[in-house]
């Protein structure tokens, strides 16, 4: 009877676990400044139980939440562009930033009834402001036309960050911003994702950061941006010193992970610039002998 009891306690146990959702991160755009129809403009989602939180809207970035959602065929309630509840904005670059009027307007007309909250760096409240007013007229028929709208939906609620520290938690995530290095560019943060069972860190757009390193130790999943030291030098002086102080080098990269250690490097908002990606892992490796991933749009890391 004993053992019965222990059985049926272990079973509850296993089930009762496996309820707990685990954090998965999903890349909706892996892309930079230049077009590239396979890799849309910069977006993440972290999917922690019934909400997914966004990290950057880039150029299509609406479209691959859809994509994912299981409206059409993906795998993810909390993609359903209905659930897009909150977002955060690494920096306002328009290959971060310019899917926000979709961010804004198509959930709402696929019926997301609350508020969305944005969290980014000075000049979200008036880029959120003056596309809600860009588009006043479509809001204005939506809400008092035939259509039936709520007047919820549309609305932005924004918070905007200036400095380090957490700047987010609910009952599955703390975020944390921290300030990178993006050459000349003032405003420019990463995050910190701590959830129940992950770490996961955003570089943003950055070059070599001491900052990112303080927030990086125990990293699960350090997501990091990178162009390829190989055909780095093939390009224009000027553009090279545009580079070196904005973006990070793929030595770089293998030196920055060899000191944090990720569980998982994932490389995404890739400059390739004609270079293959085993010539850019061949550099990551040269100084980190860990799990290091390519980003492609629509990959699922748990």
């Amino acid at each position: 009877m004993k053992m019965y009891k222990y059985f049926v306690t272990s079973i509850c146990l296993f089930f009762s676990l496996s309820l707990i959702s685990e954090t998965t991160l999903i890349i909706l755009g892996s892309g930079t400044p230049n077009p590239n129809p396979e890799r849309y403009g910069s977006s993440y989602a972290v999917v922690v139980d019934d909400k997914a939180y966004i990290v950057d809207f880039g150029p299509g970035s609406v479209r691959r939440m859809a994509a994912m959602s299981k409206t059409w065929g993906g795998e993810f309630e909390q993609l359903e562009l209905q659930n897009i509840s909150i977002a955060f904005l690494t920096h306002i670059h328009s290959d971060h930033s310019a899917g926000l009027s979709d961010l804004i307007l198509t959930p709402w007309v696929m019926g997301r009834s609350t508020e969305l909250e944005l969290f980014g760096p000075p000049g979200l409240q008036k880029m959120a402001e003056h596309i809600t007013k860009a588009y006043e007229d479509d809001i204005n028929y939506r809400l008092y036309g035939s259509q039936p709208a709520n007047n919820k939906g549309y609305i932005s609620i924004v918070e905007e960050i200036e400095n380090d520290g957490s700047i987010y938690k609910d009952k599955n995530v703390e975020v944390i911003a921290f300030k990178n290095d993006h050459g000349d560019f003032e405003n420019s943060f990463g995050f910190l994702f701590i959830t129940k069972d992950k770490r996961i860190l955003f570089s943003g757009d950055t070059g070599v950061s001491d900052n990112l390193m303080n927030y990086g130790e125990n990293l699960d999943i350090l997501v990091h941006e990178v162009y390829s030291s190989e055909t780095f030098k093939n390009k224009t002086d000027d553009w090279q010193i545009y580079h070196n102080a904005h973006h990070t080098s793929s030595i770089d990269l293998g030196i920055i992970a060899n000191k944090l250690k990720p569980k998982k490097l994932v490389l995404s908002h890739i400059l390739f610039w004609g270079a293959t990606e085993e010539s850019l892992l061949d550099d990551v490796k040269s100084n980190f002998d860990g799990n290091a991933i390519i980003a492609k749009d629509l990959m699922v890391i748990r």
